[in-house]
């Protein structure tokens, strides 16, 4: 072991004694209780002021609610809003670096999926920190988890006025949008080889919103590689993926065309950026009425 690394190991195993002192001698009390997204009620002594959040979608939760200012730490990749990208990183989602985790004295941890936070959620056990699971299921889910960032961060009034105008959009999108023709559509979540999403994913209930059908819907598992002949099959009047860049989706376009795609030939490939579309957080709702714009345009 380099002096290094034995030092953050020795420093490490000296915060997890203070930790676990600290935590043992603590009198319970009435705290903040908020019951996360793996239906688990997650208390706190007082709102939060050194959170680490672990997904970008969290940060940007965070944010939503007015509490960015109290994210300690994030993960590679937590870039929205702008502010976040200042943010000092503890490594990446799947492997979070537990000794940065704890140099950054959290009173909060906020996950995302349990697989990738759990030696990480050990350490946290240690030390007493809390750790909330977030991981909105559908769109109306994401106003909801919003004024729950501000009651475990005491922003309660900035969260609820964003989670109004959230629900205000959202319920105007539905309205709007409620009785048009149904549009099957293909999500591609991947290209070579070719990925899709099940009715499972938030992608899908953003269709729904817009009147849009999944046409692998039903698939068994929530991102199952498909063959170009089963897309061809299931005769999707548009294709929808997130990109990266803006000339992403004409490079769809004319990949789509090449195999012989029909919608694509009608030009009805649409790319909305990835981040957006795919992250469950605030920006859903923007990708959502660009995506409902577009298949309302195919309509005509």
């Amino acid at each position: 072991m380099t002096p290094d690394r034995a030092f953050a190991t020795a420093g490490l195993a000296l915060i997890l004694a203070l930790g676990a002192a600290c935590a043992a001698g603590a009198p319970p009390g009435p705290g903040i209780r908020v019951v996360d997204d793996r239906n688990r009620e997650v208390v706190l002594a007082a709102p939060a002021r050194r959170a680490v959040t672990l997904a970008p979608h969290a940060t940007e939760l965070v944010y939503a609610a007015g509490a960015g200012d109290h994210i300690a730490a994030t993960i590679r990749g937590s870039d929205y809003p702008p502010a976040a990208r200042r943010l000092p990183v503890i490594g990446d989602g799947t492997q979070p670096d537990p000794e940065r985790v704890a140099a950054a004295r959290p009173d909060l941890l906020i996950a995302w999926q349990a697989a990738p936070a759990e030696p990480l959620v050990r350490v946290m056990d240690k030390l007493g920190v809390p750790v909330f699971y977030s991981d909105p299921p559908t769109l109306a889910a994401i106003p909801d988890a919003v004024e729950r960032m501000g009651v475990l961060f005491g922003t309660e009034p900035q969260a609820r006025a964003a989670a109004r105008d959230m629900r205000a959009r959202l319920d105007a999108l539905k309205a709007r949008y409620a009785g048009r023709r149904p549009v099957r559509v293909f999500v591609q979540a991947g290209l070579d080889p070719i990925f899709t999403l099940n009715d499972s994913s938030i992608v899908s209930d953003a269709l729904r919103a817009c009147g849009g059908v999944n046409v692998f819907g039903q698939a068994p598992v929530v991102a199952p590689q498909v063959t170009l002949e089963s897309v061809l099959a299931a005769r999707p009047e548009a294709v929808l993926a997130g990109v990266s860049r803006p000339e992403d989706t004409p490079r769809n376009l004319a990949a789509w065309q090449t195999m012989g795609l029909p919608a694509a030939r009608l030009g009805h490939v649409y790319g909305i950026d990835a981040d957006a579309l795919y992250r469950p957080g605030p920006r859903l709702l923007d990708a959502a009425e660009i995506l409902c714009a577009d298949l309302d345009r195919l309509r005509r």
